[in-house]
């Protein structure tokens, strides 16, 4: 049996790849964070715009404001480091999430079951920055910058009462709305049909 030898292009690639050290690490989640919420507060417009519940409206209005506040405040936090991170890249991660949203807030007309898809959406991404956050609170809380701790905390806070209010939304508002216009467009269907 032969073994495969690997390539030197494999090996060439494996030589060439950064070492990070944790301040650097720091500074390259503060960078995604920065990233994601720019994305995001760019795309909530349009999903605000796309539901048909007020009071999801409101939250996803809301949520851009928080945006904003955690793009400024981590915006100082990177200011404040040190070091710089690698070359600043867009975050593809919250660019899947939020595409991944908008082309279903696209393909479905309006009522609870797009608001049910933008609170789907909202959470997905929700989730992503919530472990972002977390990574960067504990990162900067371990390496002596109790500012960043503090800041990452409060947005993990936020976030998490974002999720439970989008949760409670979809639970007593959104699906029992697009039931109930299920069950009337079937019992309407079933009497044509009789």
């Amino acid at each position: 049996m032969a073994i495969k030898r690997k390539s030197k292009r494999a090996s060439g690639r494996r030589a060439r790849k950064a070492s990070l050290g944790s301040a650097e690490l720091l500074a390259l989640e503060l960078q995604e964070i920065q990233s994601a919420e720019t994305q995001l507060s760019r795309a909530l417009p349009r999903l605000a715009k796309a539901v048909e519940s007020d009071a999801l409206r409101r939250m996803v209005d809301r949520r851009r404001g928080e945006s904003k506040r955690i793009l400024k405040e981590v915006n100082k936090a990177l200011g404040q480091l040190d070091t710089r991170p690698p070359s600043r890249k867009k975050n593809i991660a919250a660019e899947g999430l939020i595409d991944n949203a908008s082309k279903h807030v696209q393909t479905l007309e309006a009522g609870p079951a797009k608001d049910a898809v933008v609170i789907g959406a909202l959470q997905k991404t929700e989730h992503y920055c919530i472990a972002a956050w977390g990574t960067a609170k504990a990162l900067g809380e371990r390496l002596g910058q109790p500012a960043i701790g503090r800041v990452m905390d409060r947005a993990l806070k936020e976030g998490k009462k974002f999720d439970e209010r989008l949760t409670r939304l979809a639970e007593r508002e959104v699906m029992p709305t697009m039931l109930s216009q299920e069950l009337e467009e079937y019992e309407a269907y079933a009497e044509q049909a009789a």
